[in-house]
Protein backbone atom coordinates (compact mmCIF):
# COMPACT_ATOMS: atom_id res chain seq x y z
CA UNK A 1 0.00 0.00 0.00
CA UNK A 2 2.87 2.54 0.64
CA UNK A 3 4.60 1.82 -2.71
CA UNK A 4 1.03 2.73 -4.43
CA UNK A 5 0.95 6.16 -2.13
CA UNK A 6 4.57 6.78 -3.00
CA UNK A 7 4.22 5.91 -6.70
CA UNK A 8 0.81 8.53 -7.08
CA UNK A 9 3.75 11.54 -5.37
CA UNK A 10 5.99 10.55 -7.85
CA UNK A 11 3.51 10.86 -10.71
CA UNK A 12 2.53 13.87 -9.47
CA UNK A 13 6.01 15.29 -9.04
CA UNK A 14 6.74 14.36 -12.70
CA UNK A 15 3.62 16.57 -13.76
CA UNK A 16 5.66 19.23 -11.81
CA UNK A 17 8.66 19.24 -13.60
CA UNK A 18 7.20 18.99 -16.24
CA UNK A 19 5.45 22.43 -15.53
CA UNK A 20 8.21 23.64 -14.45
CA UNK A 21 10.17 23.03 -17.60
CA UNK A 22 7.25 24.62 -19.56
CA UNK A 23 7.43 27.72 -17.37
CA UNK A 24 11.69 27.54 -18.13
CA UNK A 25 11.21 27.19 -21.81
CA UNK A 26 9.01 30.17 -21.52
CA UNK A 27 5.84 28.17 -23.43
CA UNK A 28 2.63 29.35 -22.61
CA UNK A 29 0.91 32.90 -23.41
CA UNK A 30 2.78 35.30 -21.44
CA UNK A 31 6.28 33.66 -22.67
CA UNK A 32 4.95 34.51 -25.89
CA UNK A 33 4.11 38.17 -25.22
CA UNK A 34 7.42 38.49 -23.39
CA UNK A 35 9.31 37.12 -26.19
CA UNK A 36 7.44 39.48 -28.96
CA UNK A 37 8.09 42.39 -26.33
CA UNK A 38 11.76 41.78 -26.28
CA UNK A 39 12.69 40.65 -29.67
CA UNK A 40 14.35 43.60 -31.60
CA UNK A 41 12.49 44.86 -34.72
CA UNK A 42 8.93 43.80 -33.41
CA UNK A 43 7.91 46.49 -31.72
CA UNK A 44 6.73 49.76 -32.82
CA UNK A 45 8.95 52.76 -32.23
CA UNK A 46 8.37 53.95 -28.92
CA UNK A 47 6.65 57.92 -28.42
CA UNK A 48 10.00 60.05 -27.54
CA UNK A 49 8.29 62.09 -24.82
CA UNK A 50 9.72 65.64 -24.23
CA UNK A 51 10.97 67.63 -20.86
CA UNK A 52 8.79 70.69 -20.25
CA UNK A 53 12.51 72.13 -20.58
CA UNK A 54 12.88 70.54 -23.69
CA UNK A 55 9.64 71.45 -25.29
CA UNK A 56 9.96 75.36 -24.67
CA UNK A 57 13.58 75.85 -25.89
CA UNK A 58 12.20 73.78 -29.21
CA UNK A 59 9.71 76.32 -29.08
CA UNK A 60 12.07 79.76 -28.63
CA UNK A 61 14.66 77.94 -30.89
CA UNK A 62 12.43 77.47 -33.85
CA UNK A 63 13.03 74.12 -33.67
CA UNK A 64 9.60 72.47 -35.69
CA UNK A 65 8.36 68.81 -34.18
CA UNK A 66 6.87 67.46 -37.59
CA UNK A 67 6.28 63.74 -37.92
CA UNK A 68 9.06 62.81 -39.90
CA UNK A 69 11.29 64.04 -36.72
CA UNK A 70 9.55 62.32 -34.37
CA UNK A 71 9.99 59.28 -35.87
CA UNK A 72 13.40 59.55 -36.67
CA UNK A 73 14.34 60.47 -32.86
CA UNK A 74 12.15 57.50 -31.79
CA UNK A 75 14.36 55.56 -34.12
CA UNK A 76 17.75 56.96 -32.42
CA UNK A 77 16.83 55.67 -29.07
CA UNK A 78 15.65 52.50 -30.35
CA UNK A 79 19.38 52.53 -31.85
CA UNK A 80 20.54 53.70 -28.77
CA UNK A 81 19.22 51.29 -26.60
CA UNK A 82 20.06 48.48 -28.72
CA UNK A 83 23.34 49.69 -27.82
CA UNK A 84 22.93 50.32 -24.15
CA UNK A 85 23.74 54.05 -24.16
CA UNK A 86 21.94 55.98 -21.54
CA UNK A 87 22.00 59.66 -22.65
CA UNK A 88 22.80 60.37 -26.27
CA UNK A 89 23.20 63.31 -28.82
CA UNK A 90 20.84 63.28 -31.47
CA UNK A 91 21.58 65.63 -34.32
CA UNK A 92 21.82 67.25 -37.59
CA UNK A 93 22.97 69.96 -39.31
CA UNK A 94 21.04 72.36 -38.38
CA UNK A 95 19.33 70.93 -34.72
CA UNK A 96 20.58 69.46 -32.01
CA UNK A 97 18.43 66.52 -29.04
CA UNK A 98 20.00 65.89 -26.00
CA UNK A 99 17.45 62.15 -25.12
CA UNK A 100 17.28 60.33 -21.82
CA UNK A 101 17.05 56.43 -23.52
CA UNK A 102 15.86 54.73 -20.44
CA UNK A 103 12.97 57.38 -19.98
CA UNK A 104 12.73 58.23 -24.00
CA UNK A 105 12.85 62.04 -23.00
CA UNK A 106 14.39 64.60 -24.88
CA UNK A 107 16.20 66.93 -22.31
CA UNK A 108 17.10 69.54 -24.39
CA UNK A 109 17.10 71.20 -27.78
CA UNK A 110 19.49 73.11 -29.46
CA UNK A 111 19.73 75.06 -32.77
CA UNK A 112 22.85 74.65 -35.05
CA UNK A 113 23.98 78.46 -33.84
CA UNK A 114 24.05 76.86 -30.45
CA UNK A 115 25.61 73.74 -31.15
CA UNK A 116 28.73 75.57 -32.37
CA UNK A 117 29.35 77.19 -28.90
CA UNK A 118 28.42 73.95 -26.91
CA UNK A 119 30.86 70.74 -25.23
CA UNK A 120 27.89 68.33 -25.08
CA UNK A 121 28.99 66.54 -21.55
CA UNK A 122 27.44 63.28 -19.46
CA UNK A 123 26.28 61.58 -23.40
CA UNK A 124 27.26 58.42 -24.17
CA UNK A 125 26.60 58.19 -27.48
CA UNK A 126 25.83 59.96 -30.64
CA UNK A 127 23.17 59.46 -33.26
CA UNK A 128 23.32 61.31 -36.76
CA UNK A 129 19.66 61.98 -37.29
Amino acid sequence: MIDKIQGAGQANQGALAAQGRKKENGNGAFGAMLREQLAPGTRGAQPVNFSKHALERAEERGIELTPTLMERLSSSVEKAQEKGATNILAFDDSRAFIINIPYGRVITTMSQEEMKENIFTNIDGAVLL
